[in-house]
């Protein structure tokens, strides 16, 4: 089958040569998929994305035109694709439901640690020969109640390491059912009023846009500690910030942001004109934020590309390689 990857990183090469065993003729392509790129698939009866990929109707439409067949997208996610506009277009698609959530839950385990013990802050005093401690005082996570919002695989291997430092761990969830023994399930209500950390694992959808505001903000605790390692746009981004400045939330670690598209994954370090929003949330001390890399690991990335090419695969045996 011929294949065209978009928004393929250098570290990716590697992996996804090997997933493909030369079995497929694939162009590993470093652009993005946006409408002016989407020339490039011409010839090309599938297409792999990433999350920062443009998959909107007019991209899905001229891709249709070109005799796309096939979209993958190397994430679980799939809300950068407009699934409707693909369907009405006979075009397929397919994600990589899961993978290695011990990676994303680590990353979410770390900016909660970091954040805890002013890891950052410490490193950089450090690095300027300045071995005070004074403004370093942390806490301890034994002890301390974790509100998980989103048990799939992710927010369940978040949950045995919070147990494993000693933490009671409660979770809420609106579709799955409770597998776990150590988590205790409780409303939405009750998870923010009762957890010093809540951490999000849910997927980006109309239910949880925005789940996380100024309205249900205000029920958490005072100083309560935000993490956010799935969709930007779980939280609105001048809510938090706000409650920040206010001390309502004491601490924040991100490894998404509501407007990333077209800023994570890229240097702009040189732009004139930053994300005022950012910039600000960035400035604030109680703050961590990672560009969306939790799914950056070995481990990860060799499950990614090989469940990638499964896709491809099963499309493949099962409709012949040309329609």
């Amino acid at each position: 089958m011929h294949v065209i990857a978009y928004s393929v990183s250098s570290f990716e090469i590697e992996f996804l040569e090997n997933a493909n065993s030369l079995k497929h003729q694939i162009i590993l392509n470093a652009k993005p998929l946006r409408l002016e790129s989407a020339g490039l698939a011409q010839g090309s009866e599938a297409v792999i994305i990433f999350t920062s990929d443009d998959a909107s109707e007019p991209v899905i439409n001229a891709l249709a035109d070109l005799g796309v067949k096939y979209i993958i997208t190397r994430s679980s996610g799939t809300d950068h694709i407009d699934l409707k506009a693909a369907e009405k277009r006979g075009i397929k698609v397919a994600n990589v439901p899961s993978y290695s959530p011990q990676a994303i839950a680590e990353q979410a385990v770390m900016l909660a640690l970091a954040l805890s013990r002013k890891l950052i802050d410490t490193s950089r005093l450090v690095h300027d020969y300045n071995f005070t401690i004074e403004k370093h005082v942390g806490f301890n996570f034994f002890g301390k109640t974790v509100g998980l919002i989103g048990l799939g695989s992710i927010g369940k291997a978040t949950a045995a390491i919070f147990n494993g430092l000693g933490c009671k761990v409660i979770a809420f969830d609106i579709d799955q059912e409770m597998e776990m023994d150590t988590i205790e399930r409780v409303s939405l209500e009750v998870l923010l009023k009762q957890s010093d950390i809540v951490s999000l694992h849910a997927p980006l959808n109309e239910d949880t846009r925005y789940l996380i505001k100024q309205e249900t903000i205000s029920q958490m605790k005072d100083g309560v500690m935000l993490i956010n390692t799935s969709r930007g746009a779980l939280i609105k981004s001048e809510d938090v910030l706000a409650k920040l400045e206010e001390g309502k939330i004491g601490y924040l670690g991100l490894d998404v942001y509501e407007f990333e598209k077209g800023l994570f994954f890229e240097d702009h370090s040189n732009d004139a004109e930053k994300d005022e929003l950012l910039q600000k949330l960035i400035n604030h001390e109680n703050v961590i934020i990672t560009p969306h890399q939790g799914f950056l690991t070995h481990e990860a990335l060799q499950e990614i590309a090989q469940i990638t090419m499964n896709n491809i695969n099963a499309w493949e045996k099962e409709f012949g390689q040309s329609l």
